[in-house]
């Protein structure tokens, strides 16, 4: 063999064993903390916002299943953690804020913060009060959206001054990520702007697009909406939806299937200076790519931008079991959800990698 050769496949096994290394257990931890919004938001009035933490965890964890559905019987296969486990190092990690979908939940996306976490990142998300799939769901909560920012750099706050947790955060690579209306508040993170006139005068010429009409999850509509506009208890909230919400030290913003898009101003959009990468499926009827990933696609500069053949907007949810399939309008997937989340994940990790430097 070569010298060069022989180098070649040292390289290979070298790199054979970090992805072995990495392949380990992941740990899942759970905290509270507290937002000002998070009351106007949360059916209750709780000015609480709920965090997930998932991170790599020592090689002797156990984890152990944390699918969503009745027991015996669940609806999405999320994956395996596990609770409270040790870090598997101290060495510090990167860092990935995520925000889920409309009326999702941060475990509803944990096949994406689980892989991550195996990729040896340290994983932030959170529930945003009023508008996840644990608790009633509100009108504010699903009209505010630019406070789900404000959500995810509160969870951050919370997570540094964790004991457990905080020492092994490298905030020098930090990053965030999200899908769909999550997709949305990652753009406002790295310094997009909202205005909901915007989006209100394209619903009004669009009243079919995907993203005007009643979702799914929490059907509102676009005269809740303006109901909400007008509202005097949500008047200070709408009068800041224009100010610049984007979280110091956001490196990269990895993008799924994003919503709202015309919610945003082109001039913001095109001055973003953070690496953006985004992943869509062009099949997406909710989200459709030609008025939301596609409009932010051609004017982000620089934008990595994947499509996926016929896969719609919820194939990015955690993967359907057939009782799911049978049972759950939001689960339809024509493409295997498997295939679309590796594409996911292997996009993410690469791009993430790239821009905050491979854990």
């Amino acid at each position: 063999m070569t010298y060069a050769l022989r180098c070649l496949a040292l390289t290979l096994a070298l790199f054979g064993v970090a992805l072995a290394v990495q392949a380990g257990p992941v740990g899942e931890r759970h905290i509270t903390t507290t937002d000002a919004t998070a009351a106007l938001r949360d059916a209750e009035h709780r000015p609480t916002v709920r965090v997930t933490v998932w991170y790599p965890a020592a090689a002797d964890s156990v984890e152990e299943r944390i699918d969503l559905g009745p027991p015996g019987r669940p609806i999405f296969l999320v994956g395996a953690v596990a609770q409270k486990a040790a870090f598997a190092d101290d060495k510090p990690r990167p860092v990935i804020l995520f925000s889920h979908g409309f009326g999702g939940a941060a475990r509803m996306m944990g096949w994406f913060g689980t892989a991550l976490a195996r990729a040896g990142y340290v994983v932030i998300a959170v529930d945003h009060p009023g508008n996840n799939g644990v608790d009633k769901m509100t009108v504010a909560g699903a009209v505010m959206p630019w406070d789900r920012v404000q959500d995810l750099a509160a969870a951050l706050t919370a997570v540094k001054a964790d004991p457990v947790i905080g020492p092994h955060l490298d905030l020098a690579r930090l990053g965030v990520a999200g899908f769909s209306a999550g997709g949305y508040t990652s753009l406002v993170s790295v310094g997009a702007r909202v205005d909901m006139n915007r989006f209100l005068a394209f619903c009004q010429k669009n009243p079919t697009d995907g993203v005007c009409a009643p979702q799914k999850e929490f059907p509102v509509t676009q005269a809740d909406l303006k109901a909400a506009f007008g509202s005097p208890e949500l008047a200070a909230e709408f009068a800041r939806a224009g100010d610049d919400h984007r979280i110091p030290g956001v490196r990269a913003a990895f993008v799924m299937a994003p919503a709202i898009i015309q919610a945003l101003t082109p001039e913001s959009l095109a001055t973003i200076k953070a690496p953006v990468a985004i992943i869509l499926g062009d099949a997406d009827v909710v989200a459709p790519p030609s008025t939301n990933g596609l409009v932010a696609a051609r004017t982000i500069p620089g934008v990595e931008l994947k499509a996926l053949p016929g896969v719609g907007h919820y194939d990015f949810l955690s993967t359907c079991t057939p009782f799911g399939l049978a049972h759950v309008p939001v689960c339809s997937a024509k493409v295997p959800q498997d295939a679309t989340h590796k594409a996911a994940i292997d996009m993410a990790v690469a791009f993430l990698d790239r821009a905050l430097g491979a854990p």
